[in-house]
């Protein structure tokens, strides 16, 4: 999975990929400090993992990792070119889910672009950059499918009536992911690689003293608005915060969390809405080389969880021996697990579950 951190210049991006993934990338109080983007793999926090380690004395714990991607801020014009915009718009057409960093604090020695504070007219800025050059690509599909249309064909002249219904969507200044299509139709959205289609988490970067009264905050209620319209989702932290107490652990972590009146770090919650933004969960595998979480589609049926490994096992896919993860815990033991009638035979229409423990029989 991979997540593109967006936002205007000098909203925190830089610093709160720092705090994600501890990177070190450069961050500074100028705008178009990051020009290429940064990119971080960062591991995905399961706790499951540990426990099976302990259990099979394993040598190795693999876990699911998740990619995050620092793009260069976006001005208004980047759909023409302006600042770093063609650089910007093509790292965003590579990622999986936007996180969008929405600045909600008030800070006169960090330049703000537009000179004040204003997350609604933010995220407008950079929806209708994306916009723009969402209608740059809808033309060139809308004109494919009329060709084809006039030539007869009927499944392009039902395409080009969804095309342009997605057309007058953006045109009415709406991102595509908010047009209500029918499951049939969803398909046309997909194939034409909108920006605006992309789920999206809004992140509010808050000020430390800002923290205690976040549920009242004016620019954090106006950014919860904009998310309830698009069903997106909302994420409130202080990059600064999350920077500073990234590279802490243990006790003193905690010490501070409580300091601060957090419960934790914020990677975990991006993680989760992550997850859940893109329908995602992971099955494991555990022996004693090896414990692994692998990060699937929800509805994802045995053999193509099993391709996930690897694509032989997928071609050659016999069984798979599944057992919950809560009641191998339970046992301490496969052998036990099994001997209780936990652990179970499934076929090539079982659909995985969230914490599957699984062990894939194929024949090459």
């Amino acid at each position: 999975m991979k997540l593109g951190v967006v936002g205007l210049p000098n909203v925190g991006k830089s610093t709160l990929f720092n705090a994600l993934t501890k990177a070190g990338a450069q961050s500074a109080n100028y705008p178009f400090c990051t020009i290429e983007p940064n990119v971080g793999m960062v591991a995905v926090p399961d706790e499951r993992l540990t426990k099976l380690a302990e259990m099979y004395h394993t040598q190795k714990i693999t876990p699911a990792t998740i990619e995050f991607v620092d793009i260069a801020g976006l001005v208004k014009g980047a759909s023409k070119g302006e600042g770093l915009g063609n650089k910007f718009l093509s790292h965003i057409r590579e990622v999986d889910a936007i996180v969008h960093v929405v600045r909600c604090f008030e800070n006169s020695n960090i330049i703000h672009v537009e000179g004040s504070i204003n997350p609604k007219r933010d995220i407008e800025t950079i929806n209708l950059e994306l916009i723009f050059a969402d209608l740059e690509t809808l033309e060139k599909k809308i004109l494919k499918a009329e060709k084809l249309a006039r030539s007869g064909d009927k499944n392009a002249k039902h395409e080009l009536e969804i095309l342009e219904q997605i057309k007058t969507h953006l045109l009415s200044n709406k991102p595509a992911r908010t047009l209500p299509l029918d499951d049939d139709d969803k398909p046309i959205l997909r194939d034409c690689f909108l920006l605006t289609a992309k789920p999206v988490i809004y992140v509010c970067n808050i000020s430390p003293e800002q923290i205690e009264t976040v549920s009242t905050d004016k620019n954090v209620l106006d950014v919860q608005e904009i998310a309830t319209q698009e069903k997106a989702s909302v994420l409130c932290l202080s990059a600064q915060i999350e920077e500073e107490l990234s590279n802490l652990e243990g006790e003193e972590l905690e010490e501070f969390l409580k300091e601060f009146h957090l419960k934790e770090l914020s990677l975990p919650k991006l993680i989760r809405e992550s997850y859940s933004l893109l329908g995602l969960m992971s099955f494991l595998t555990a022996g004693e080389k090896e414990v692994r979480a692998w990060t699937i589609k929800k509805g994802t049926k045995a053999p193509q969880a099993a391709g996930v490994i690897h694509t032989d096992f997928e071609k050659g896919f016999i069984k798979a021996e599944v057992v919950k993860y809560e009641d191998l815990i339970a046992a301490q033991n496969y052998n036990i697990a099994k001997e209780n009638g936990k652990v179970r035979l499934e076929g090539k229409d079982y659909v995985v579950e969230d914490g599957d423990v699984m062990l894939f029989k194929f024949n090459v």
